[in-house]
């Protein structure tokens, strides 16, 4: 483990706090209101962890960053499907089946594992973990694209604007039955389910547990027995998209933890051995951190899902 890094200077302008540490320290504003929750933030002689705190120019601070912890993951050459990659990110097409990061029953062969053996030292480690990179995770069952960071300068960049949901998501599913309307916004409070920690669910619109998560869908194809669709994430909450289908009674197919698949449906699913929720991040789009420019990828269907299609087409 590194040794903790001390940020130290004096504030270049009056008002908010945040926003003058963020001008002197050269960190996103999102990234000083983290340090200063976390009490790692001294100005004068004082800890500071309200951000809407006004303070005069001239003030001395000291920001301390988190010391680096080894990484738990270690590099295994496993083959990436990459569909951009510069100095400073990478675009990587997941495919189903692999995890985003280690975890218990998944301490190999994930995404990241894979990263540090690509990347070596060039990933960012602005989390506390060094060189994850790791900036958004879809789930272990679902394929396409995530955005990498290798900077901690594009690691900020872009969780802003995940925060600020600018980012660019659109994903294909296959639900069960015919969505009436075809179209529409699903607007709903998303957490933790309360008779099953692992599972999410839906909650009251006043509940104190939850998130506020919307996503637009709008029907591609009608097939046999279930719909072709596609979601636009206005938020990125967990199992967001697949409880969303669920709540309006149109689960994913082949989803285990949300719905159970049409009758008509399951010996086509058994022949094709497709035992995953039919769920592809198709589009991911974002103003490129170091660039400023919008960028946007595509990422095909996966055969899987492709033949799923093909075999359900009317």
């Amino acid at each position: 483990m590194s040794a903790p890094e001390t940020i130290t200077g004096t504030l270049p302008s009056a008002g908010r706090i945040d926003k003058s540490l963020a001008e002197a320290s050269g960190l996103s504003r999102e990234r000083v209101k983290t340090l200063m929750a976390a009490g790692a933030v001294v100005v004068g002689k004082k800890v500071v962890t309200n951000p809407s705190a006004k303070m005069q120019a001239g003030a001395h601070f000291a920001i301390t960053l988190p010391a680096l912890s080894a990484p738990e993951a270690q590099p295994q050459d496993i083959p990436l499907d990459i569909v951009f990659e510069d100095a400073h990110l990478l675009v990587v097409n997941k495919p189903a089946g692999m995890v985003v990061h280690p975890a218990a029953g998944n301490m190999d062969g994930t995404l990241v594992n894979a990263l540090l053996h690509h990347c070596g030292d060039s990933l960012s480690g602005i989390n506390g973990v060094a060189r994850p990179g790791i900036v958004h995770r879809i789930d272990k069952d679902t394929s396409g694209l995530l955005v990498v960071a290798k900077t901690d300068a594009a690691h900020e960049g872009l969780a802003v604007q995940f925060a600020e949901h600018s980012i660019e998501r659109r994903y294909l599913a296959v639900c069960a039955g015919r969505p009436n309307p075809p179209s529409g916004t699903i607007d709903t409070i998303l957490g933790r389910s309360a008779g099953n920690r692992k599972k999410m669910a839906v909650l009251r619109e006043d509940s104190t547990r939850g998130k506020h998560a919307v996503t637009h869908f709008k029907t591609i194809e009608l097939l046999a027995h279930c719909t072709l669709i596609e979601c636009r994430l206005e938020t990125g909450r967990t199992h967001q998209v697949r409880v969303h289908c669920a709540s309006i009674g149109h689960p994913l197919l082949g989803d285990p933890t949300y719905g159970k698949d049409p009758k008509g449906l399951r010996p086509l699913l058994q022949r094709l051995g497709f035992a995953r929720q039919a769920l592809h991040a198709a589009t991911l789009g974002f103003v490129h951190p170091a660039t400023g420019k919008q960028v946007s990828f595509e990422a095909p269907l996966p055969p899987d899902m492709a033949e799923l299609i093909d075999e359900t087409a009317r």
